[in-house]
Order: C-alpha cells, then structure tokens, then sequence
C-alpha cells in the first residue's frame, strides 16, 4: 500500500466521518435517568378494596396493605403510608371552630411534632366534614431510630351521635391527591 493510498483513504473516512455516514450506534448513548417514585406515592394502578367496619361504616382502602386492630378502629398501612379509622361520639357535627378548640389540641398533645396547615369545612360523599391538614414527625423507627416527616390529612365525619375520623398518613412529597380524595370520599355510613 502506497503512502498516497493511505492518505487517500484516510481522507475519504474523515470525510464519510464528517458526512454522518456512520449509524448513530456509534455515538455515545447518554445513560437514561432511572424512574424514581417518591417515597409514599400510591401508585395510579393500585387496586382498591372495601372495608366494611363492625361500627357502621365502610371504606375503600389499598389492596394488600397491612390492616391491624387500634383503639376504637383500625389502621391499614404500607411502610409509611397509614389509613387510620376510628369511631368516636359526638352531641353534634363537629366544624373547624370546634376542631381548632378541641380536635387540634389533642392532636398536638398526642403527636410528634404536629403542624397545622390547614382546618376547613367541606363536603364528602358521606355529608359534610372537617378537614385538618398537617404534618408530623413519624414514629421511630425500632431498628434504626429514625423519623421521617409526614403529612397527613384528617377528616371528621358526623352522623347520629357517631363521628368517624378518618387520618391519612404518607411521606412528605408524595403526590397522593387523588388517591385521598378517592378513599375519603368512598366513605359511607352503614
């Protein structure tokens, strides 16, 4: 092979080079992102199922989560994400004055780190509620001692004497709006 042969040929690659000839699988691919959930999202295919309490009500809550006995009610969870459901009396339906002079208190006594956000009167597909938006700290974990911020939504139903507090728990960020809106407004007085 003659020097102006390889000249020759190294010209014309450049050029091919230069021209786009070559397939893009010659380029460098960048990495693709990995997809991230945050933590505590219920994702949008998540399956629903009916709860029907001994104390006459009944909830829409995620299939598969954890479901354990607390006082007055029940407790479904998932790592971090908690439903609480719990049965109380009242002599009337409560309003976000009587939740900011009794309800809120209490829920900062009993808390960790409580932070009211949020106290409004609004309406469920099972009548009129309260609702407390908030935040707090978790409990500690047992193995690691660690606490993660949480927010919660609180919603206090009334009907006949009973009240029905409804408290939805999930990590700081996570986008569950439309899944909160879905399991608080399936709740039906039996």
């Amino acid at each position: 092979m003659t020097v102006r042969y390889r000249i020759s040929a190294a010209i014309a690659l450049l050029l091919m080079m230069s021209s786009g000839a070559f397939p893009p699988a010659l380029a460098q691919e960048k990495l693709a992102a990995p997809e991230t959930t945050p933590p505590g999202d219920i994702p949008d295919n998540q399956v629903f199922i009916t709860y029907t309490s001994p104390d006459g009500y009944a909830l829409k809550v995620p299939e598969g989560w954890s479901r354990a006995e607390i006082d007055h009610g029940v407790r479904f969870s998932d790592k971090y994400d908690e439903i609480d459901a719990t049965l109380g009396a009242a002599s009337a339906a409560p309003t976000a004055s009587s939740a900011n002079a009794h309800e809120i208190p209490d829920l900062k006594a009993a808390g960790h780190a409580v932070k009211v956000t949020a106290v409004k009167n609004v309406k469920l597909a099972a009548g009129p509620a309260v609702r407390i938006s908030y935040v707090s700290n978790s409990v500690a974990n047992p193995v690691t001692n660690k606490q993660i911020r949480l927010e919660h939504e609180r919603f206090i139903l009334f009907k006949d004497g009973k009240t029905v507090t409804l408290d939805l728990a999930a990590p700081a960020g996570a986008d569950n709006v439309d899944q909160w809106q879905w399991i608080s407004n399936s709740l039906q007085w039996r």
